[in-house]
């Protein structure tokens, strides 16, 4: 792929409300199936395998989810270059901190890709050859992965397109919030915008020196956090205390929209933002009757629906475009149609005290 050495930043946070029950805070969205072979965790790992020519990965989790991690990864077979565990989540820009510093002593010269667990990307290869086009520019440059839009998309942030910097990557002009439907239908049309994925590449001391700039007490809050271990412990767990009053930002707004040095890769690599159960429903393996299913299902004159379980038999009839979904703890069933809406029957269910709903 390239000579330089990458090495994978694995984020593995979030709650995933709108995938409950599946998804709940003990077991979140990335370390499911989803109908798929692998976990989305473990989708992410092999698509950053060695064997593609990255380092191993460097992993970020809570602290609960250690177990989780270490067992899926022995499933497949990958040994990681460093597991960090969270005491709690302090969003993008503490965590890029904490593997930049990790990466300058552990893996000197490197280039850092910083991913998110839970994001679906179906062209593995046109994936791994816009990471090849922004290594050539990321000693310099922070380089975001721009999605080419299909639709007029308003749940996703944008980016503009500047100058070019080589042949496929550009300076970022511009970072959009999420628009109304009439000026996302404007950058479509414009052909220079692109979905802000939160995929990023970047030199370990180019994006300390910028955050320093813009929000070194992210940066002083972030180190304060490693354990004196943290240049060779296998796994690093950050001190409670100081992590906790390490300040909560995003990569975007603490680095990016203020550095003079962002840049954009724009790609078509299959990328989607799995969420919602009809988002899983619809990029999944459905059957000839366009059901996507897992676990033990029995289904007669079904079609178009999504049934999982991961606990008790599910038997449906006579019935179109559901979602169906059974755990041991709860049961969740809607039209494909209302899945926006499973969020606000998880907050319901917390406000009421509801036991499936906080596990």
């Amino acid at each position: 792929m390239t000579d330089i050495q990458i090495l994978p930043v694995i984020m593995c946070g979030g709650a995933g409300t709108r995938l409950w029950p599946l998804s709940v805070p003990t077991a979140p969205k990335p370390f499911h199936r989803f109908g798929a072979e692998h976990t989305m965790f473990q989708q992410t790992v092999l698509r950053n395998h060695p064997a593609h020519g990255f380092l191993p990965p460097v992993v970020i989790c809570g602290a609960g989810h250690l177990d989780l991690v270490q067992t899926q990864l022995a499933e497949i077979g990958v040994e990681p270059f460093v597991i960090v565990t969270e005491p709690v989540g302090r969003n993008t820009a503490a965590v890029a901190v904490i593997a930049s510093a990790l990466a300058e002593h552990r893996a000197p010269g490197s280039l850092l890709l910083l991913l998110s667990a839970d994001g679906l990307i179906t062209d593995a290869e046109a994936f791994r050859t816009t990471v090849a086009a922004a290594a050539t520019v990321a000693r310099d440059h922070i380089v975001t992965f721009g999605i080419r839009p299909s639709r007029p998309e308003i749940a996703y942030g944008y980016i503009l397109q500047g100058e070019p910097l080589s042949e496929a990557v550009f300076k970022a002009a511009r970072f959009e919030e999420k628009p109304n439907l009439t000026t996302a239908k404007t950058y479509l049309a414009d052909g220079r915008y692109f979905w802000n994925a939160g995929l990023f590449m970047f030199a370990p001391d180019l994006l300390l020196a910028e955050i320093s700039k813009s929000r070194d007490d992210i940066r002083q809050g972030a180190i304060a956090a490693l354990p004196a271990d943290s240049a060779t412990a296998r796994v690093v767990a950050l001190n409670p205390d100081r992590f906790a009053v390490c300040p909560a930002e995003s990569i975007d707004y603490a680095v990016m929209e203020a550095t003079q040095k962002a840049a954009v890769a724009p790609c078509d690599i299959g990328w989607a933002d799995v969420g919602s159960w009809s988002e899983v429903w619809r990029l999944g393996a459905q059957d000839g009757e366009g059901n996507l299913t897992q676990g033990v299902i029995d289904l007669k004159d079904v079609t178009g629906s999504l049934v999982l379980s991961s606990g008790p038999t599910v038997a449906a009839l006579g019935v179109s475009d559901l979602i169906i979904v059974a755990t041991p703890d709860a049961v969740l069933v809607l039209p494909k149609s209302r899945s926006q809406e499973v969020k606000g029957v998880v907050e319901r269910l917390q406000r009421e005290a509801k036991p499936a709903a906080a596990n």
